[in-house]
């Protein structure tokens, strides 16, 4: 039996589009279409690559219940207009969906079966559908429960113990009251990220990252805004009316739209983009918590993940954490005391740039790509929450 060398990896390059609002400038945009886009932006912005080289594309997607069904990514290369020859694989790992795309990529080209790659995510909010549940006879005469495919539970199993199956709004709830994070604090937090990424988007940071998609008119993330503590202080909280809710609109991230995808090879595709590669993937991790406890997933994956690349919290230079929820986002750093709060996101979180569900992994992955490129040299941490209880993280160095 013979013995395969595991190979470095590299991101050669990583793009996304703007992040569209829930019914905004990306309602009118399939999600095949998006995903398509940033995969073709990949190609064109590496012409010495052959296309018919990409050994597989992988994607995430949370939903795939409307017009990113029959495997997203494989629609994605056929519309970009790559060969034919290229496959596409999609993935869902529900809120991780794109990193996990990203670590399934990754492991194929580590152990030999590719050596070049795309990984991405893509998801739209605004155009999940509604679905209806086959009756259990034929022709029934009653109403039927329609159920939308945005966000969260639905046709829930009843085996599920009812702990387990409230909203994220609800888990959210539970973190900040479990470590004791006040609504001030949370609003404070949301407010830092708004300010983050229009001081990022002014200063031409996402200028080399992003995308725009054509006939759209979206110059940048859709949902960065300028407010104030006082504005956010008024909002109501969303999820619990008693008197005891600390979470809302304004400390959550929003619904979105938007795809990102990430080029990835090995040493021998590496030469034949003719590129300087942006990092290097490093290790991986994903963990299991309870359900209703979801937002503190990332927690130990971090862990994991810097303890397989041989690094700690002290050498991490760049930090992008997925912000579901400030209270989810302050509960993980607040069980990571060794790590620099001025190397997390940077340049805005998910609170001001979006959430599109599929796509967020890739374009964290993406991001700490570039912030490690823009550095020269260090590591660097992408790590998200997921619904239902998990927690992936991934190791980038340069």
């Amino acid at each position: 039996m013979s013995i395969r060398t595991v190979r470095d990896v590299y991101v050669v390059d990583a793009v996304r589009t703007p992040i569209g609002k829930f019914g905004g400038a990306f309602a009118g945009v399939r999600p095949d279409d998006l995903a398509a886009h940033v995969v073709r932006a990949l190609v064109d912005r590496t012409p010495d690559l052959d296309p018919a080289r990409i050994d597989d594309v992988v994607f995430g997607d949370a939903n795939g219940a409307g017009e990113d069904n029959r495997d997203v990514a494989r629609m994605a290369v056929l519309l970009a207009g790559l060969p034919v020859s290229v496959p596409g694989a999609t993935v869902n790992r529900l809120c991780g969906s794109g990193l996990e795309a990203v670590i399934q990529a990754a492991r194929a080209i580590a152990l030999g079966d590719a050596s070049v790659a795309i990984a991405g995510g893509v998801e739209s909010m605004s155009r999940a559908p509604w679905v209806v549940q086959k009756p259990e006879r034929a022709f029934p005469a009653g109403h039927q429960q329609m159920w939308s495919t945005t966000l969260g539970w639905r046709m829930t199993n009843p085996r599920m113990p009812a702990e387990w199956t409230g909203s994220l709004g609800e888990g959210a709830e539970l973190i900040a009251e479990k470590h004791g994070i006040t609504r001030e604090a949370q609003d404070a937090f949301a407010l830092e990220s708004h300010r983050k990424a229009a001081a990022a988007w002014t200063a031409g940071l996402y200028d080399g990252e992003v995308v725009a998609y054509p006939g759209v008119d979206l110059g940048r993330d859709e949902c960065i805004r300028e407010s104030t503590s006082e504005a956010l202080a008024r909002l109501k909280p969303a999820f619990r009316t008693d008197g005891s809710g600390t979470v809302t609109a304004g400390n959550a991230s929003p619904l979105n739209d938007g795809a990102a995808a990430l080029l990835l090879t090995d040493e021998e595709g590496l030469a034949a983009t003719g590129r300087e590669p942006l990092a290097r993937i490093s290790a991986s991790a994903v963990t299991g918590i309870e359900p209703q406890l979801f937002g503190l997933g990332p927690v130990d994956a971090v862990q994991r993940a810097l303890a397989k690349a041989g690094r700690s919290f002290g050498d991490v230079g760049a930090f992008e954490l997925n912000e579901a929820f400030a209270a989810q986002a302050l509960g993980c750093l607040g069980a990571w005391p060794e790590l620099d709060p001025a190397v997390v996101n940077p340049r805005g979180g998910a609170i001001a740039i979006g959430h599109p569900l599929g796509a967020s992994g890739a374009r964290l992955a993406g991001a700490v790509a570039h912030q490690l490129a823009a550095a020269g040299s260090g590591t660097g941490v992408a790590a998200l929450c997921i619904g239902v209880g998990q927690g992936i993280a991934l190791v980038l160095e340069r």
